[in-house]
């Protein structure tokens, strides 16, 4: 079975609160992080010694890609390639992103100087490392989800017609007429035909008529008949265990007949 996406939203049977809660707040939630993460990331940058307009580029580098790293860990699968990538680049990301937090506001409420080698050290590396790991990101490929059906192919199941079972007449010497009898007597009586039987499996009707002659008959008879009509070699389990059987299913009186000279069982 291939990987399945989590349900990411509340269940039908909710309150309408909770799923209104959840559809247009989590929305709302992301703008007003991002709104409030903002300033301090931007003063971050400015300590840094980036000036307007850049500086302003520096939220968008920790929290909108904490955010995109922690999409792509989520949505690929198990054992994806690239997830433990993305799964530690989003952990990073939001420590970067609380960091910058912590440090501006340290920093303007007199607690920490800005001016320390460190600081600017690490936060000058924030773009280049970004985009480097974005980028190893959209190169590695995204496995797609595979789904398999495990089906069992079943024959339909036909009934047969209500016919009487009659087992097929003894095989008897034809009867000699007197000569003075016309030629159209002379000729043997015409055998009873089997019943009409709709088999679940067709092949069966091509093994019937060696029913016949009055014997059981064997494997390779079977066989044999089932290559003459077209049906191909078919295992012996399944002309004896599935063919032979579901014949003698509708007439079971053929499982008493004797078996054929020289058949094979």
């Amino acid at each position: 079975m291939g990987w399945t996406k989590p349900r990411t939203s509340p269940p039908p049977s909710a309150p309408w609160y909770a799923r209104t809660a959840t559809t247009a707040g989590r929305p709302a939630v992301l703008a007003a992080t991002l709104l409030m993460s903002m300033p301090g990331e931007y003063h971050v940058a400015k300590f840094a010694g980036w000036t307007d307009p850049w500086a302003y580029g520096m939220p968008f580098s920790l929290s909108a890609y904490a955010g995109i790293a922690a999409v792509v860990a989520a949505t690929r699968p198990k054992g994806a390639r690239g997830r433990f990538s993305a799964t530690a680049g989003a952990a990073f990301a939001i420590v970067l992103a609380l960091a910058a937090q912590v440090v501006a506001h340290l920093v303007n409420t007199g607690h920490m100087d800005h001016n320390q080698a460190w600081l600017i050290a690490i936060t000058s590396m924030v773009p280049p490392a970004v985009l480097a790991h974005l980028l190893h990101l959209a190169a590695t490929p995204v496995p797609a989800p595979t789904t398999s059906v495990d089906t069992m192919a079943t024959p339909p199941v036909v009934e047969r017609a209500a016919t009487p079972v009659v087992p097929p007449p003894p095989v008897q010497a034809p009867a000699i007429p007197p000569a003075e009898e016309p030629r159209a007597e002379l000729e043997p009586p015409a055998e009873e035909q089997p019943p009409v039987i709709k088999y679940r499996d067709p092949r069966c009707a091509a093994i019937r008529p060696l029913y016949n002659d009055g014997t059981r008959p064997g494997t390779a008879a079977m066989r044999q008949a089932l290559i003459d009509a077209g049906h191909g070699r078919v295992g012996d389990s399944t002309i004896r265990g599935t063919l032979r059987a579901e014949i003698e299913e509708h007439e079971p009186d053929l499982a008493e007949l004797p078996p054929a000279i020289g058949r094979t069982a």
